[in-house]
């Protein structure tokens, strides 16, 4: 049994190449290496390769071939404790800086909301001012009014006709009705108007001189606008002394509901109906007792 063992034990050491005749010089590194054969040695096979292997890098580490390699760390494993208080810490920090931002803008909305309240109090003072100068300018306004009247007051008496407490102006500029009556309110009188004969004849005397020697007809403050054949003054009493034109060819009045303001002729002093939107000359009247 003892050469039996010994016979395997040659058997296998000469499968796995380490057999060397006799005569034969030792292998070398690289045919120590080469991949060793038979079925019954490959776990000796592979630690003898593994050995090597590392002996290999040992001896190239040694001579500074291979950097030394730090191990890397492993991370921690993560706490579901501590993730929630980071989360818990981040959404407080985010609902700091919402607050602050809150707090800016309520800074700024005081702020609009005073300067908003003096602007406010400012126009209040303008208003107030515009106001007091609307008052001033319509006092200058009315002043200038009463001026202008008794301005026109003083001419009418002083360049025209005087008659008992009146005094009358002819102006020698184109009106029609309505521009004639407004004109003698601005300056203070009225459209002249004859209550009787003596004021027709001096009115007849008067603008005849003025226009002498042509004829012109001016407006007198007489129509009958609001009803038909129904004459007043201008201002609004009725007529009762008339001088209209009686001649076989032209009879007055005769325009009918066309003809509606009445005129007088320079020449002779008669009164004709007319068309109230025609433009002639007019007589204005002043009452001279007190200042209108």
């Amino acid at each position: 049994m003892g050469l039996v063992a010994t016979s395997l034990a040659l058997l296998c050491l000469c499968s796995l190449g380490l057999c060397v005749p006799a005569g034969r010089p030792e292998p070398t590194q690289i045919e120590q290496l080469r991949p060793l054969k038979g079925p019954l040695c490959k776990i000796q096979q592979t630690k003898e390769l593994h050995s090597h292997m590392m002996s290999h890098l040992e001896v190239k580490k040694a001579r500074g071939d291979v950097p030394d390699t730090h191990p890397v760390s492993e991370p921690e494993p993560t706490n579901p404790t501590s993730d929630f208080e980071n989360s818990y810490n981040y959404v407080l920090s985010r609902l700091a800086g919402i607050d602050q931002a809150i707090h800016k803008l309520n800074v700024g909305h005081y702020t609009l909301d005073v300067q908003v309240g003096q602007m406010m109090e400012h126009l209040s003072r303008m208003d107030a001012k515009v106001f007091e100068l609307e008052d001033k300018i319509r006092e200058v306004y009315q002043h200038s009014k009463d001026n202008r009247k008794e301005t026109g007051r003083l001419e009418g008496c002083q360049k025209g006709l005087r008659v008992g407490y009146k005094c009358y102006l002819v102006y020698n500029t184109f009106e029609d009705y309505a521009g004639a009556s407004r004109k003698c309110l601005d300056r203070g009188g009225r459209m002249a108007m004859p209550r009787d004969r003596r004021e027709q004849e001096a009115l007849a005397h008067y603008t005849k001189s003025f226009f002498h020697p042509g004829n012109w007809p001016v407006w007198l403050g007489i129509n009958d606008l609001t009803s038909e054949g129904q004459y007043i003054f201008d201002d609004g009493t009725r007529v009762s002394y008339f001088q209209w034109r009686k001649h076989f060819l032209s009879s007055q009045p005769d325009g009918g509901k066309r003809e509606n303001c009445v005129a007088m002729s320079s020449d002779d002093g008669d009164w004709w109906d007319h068309y109230c939107d025609r433009t002639m000359n007019y007589l204005c009247e002043f009452d001279d007792r007190v200042a209108l």
